[in-house]
């Protein structure tokens, strides 16, 4: 509980501090030079324009019926606050989030006291890179989580064996914790991972939460208390979604050589895949090299990151939170 009001109590006039600029404004519905846009959901940390990825017909129209079906139920329930949070997360995964924030924002007008709101919203602001109204929504969100009961939060795209890997809580201090990392806060990212730990209470939570922990100790040149976090990381754990985490975790660990993570990424930094998993991945060897000295070597896969398609990936926005510190730095 006492790490609970801790967590709380960093938003307060935290904001205005940080080593990382937001360097993204919410652009709403205006584009380069202030022309319009339909697919201009914001700016990247690196000032770049971010538009929304065009999906290939057939998942297009999957997302879509699926849409229009959260839609249908809203119109049968429209004081349910499942119903609306499934249209905004419905309108969220076909990449129109600017349009899910204002669903969200509905939602906590409409429920002040219901955290999966702030949540939801909080991890849109996270896409587009605005990162201090991602913290002041899931510290919001973690406030009115305390003394309750955690709940299961069910997948939007369940992964393969259609078992929800993560809760309502582990989810809001997971992004509130990556949000001050983006931010290079790595001190308030710290207790809200020590935290998240807690309420991480299966293999997949836990090893995603405990990789963002060990890089988070590993940027504050804590190496001691960092190893001791990958005591009970082993091979036989049963992943079924963070394998990327767990193969980094023991890449760190000593148990995987490099060339298998590389193998497992594509052939090569040239070669990175475009997908969530990729982006995640190569960041984390990208921050390996990082950590071991070889700052080159990391500004180099961070760049080849930053080059592909996938900018809503967590390890995308790492590498350019990455990239800009390094340029605030020359």
């Amino acid at each position: 509980m006492r790490t609970c009001v801790l967590i709380a109590a960093l938003a307060t006039g935290a904001l205005a501090t940080g080593a990382l600029a937001t360097g993204a404004q919410d652009l709403g519905a205006q584009g380069l030079g202030g022309q319009a846009s339909d697919s201009l959901e914001g700016r990247s940390l690196l000032g770049k324009p971010l538009y929304r990825a065009t999906l290939s017909a057939e998942v297009s129209a999957r997302y879509n019926d699926r849409l229009a079906a959260a839609k249908s139920e809203l119109a049968l329930r429209p004081d349910d606050p499942d119903a609306l949070i499934w249209v905004g997360r419905r309108t969220a995964y076909l990449g129109r989030y600017r349009e899910a924030r204002e669903i969200f924002t509905e939602g906590v007008k409409k429920y002040p006291q219901d955290a999966r709101f702030p949540r939801h919203r909080g991890h849109r602001y996270l896409s587009v890179r605005l990162i201090d109204s991602a913290i002041t929504d899931f510290s919001k969100a973690w406030t009115l989580t305390r003394g309750q009961k955690d709940e299961i939060e069910p997948d939007g795209m369940p992964n393969a064996s259609n078992i929800p890997t993560s809760t309502l809580q582990s989810n809001i201090c997971y992004h509130l914790g990556l949000a001050w990392y983006l931010r290079g806060a790595f001190a308030r990212a710290l207790p809200v991972y020590e935290q998240c730990e807690r309420v991480s209470s299966n293999a997949d939570m836990l090893v995603a939460t405990r990789y963002w922990h060990y890089m988070t100790l590993r940027r504050m040149g804590r190496a001691t208390a960092a190893r001791r976090l990958l005591a009970d990381i082993t091979p036989s754990m049963e992943v079924i979604e963070n394998g990327a985490y767990h193969r980094l975790l023991l890449l760190n660990k000593g148990m995987l050589p490099l060339d298998s993570l590389v193998a497992t990424g594509g052939a090569g930094v040239s070669a990175l895949d475009a997908t969530v998993t990729d982006a995640s991945l190569w960041y984390g060897i990208g921050n390996w090299h990082l950590y071991n000295g070889r700052r080159r070597e990391a500004n180099r896969i961070f760049q080849r990151i930053v080059a592909g398609p996938a900018w809503s990936a967590f390890g995308y926005i790492a590498a350019e939170a990455e990239l800009a510190r390094a340029n605030a730095r020359r």
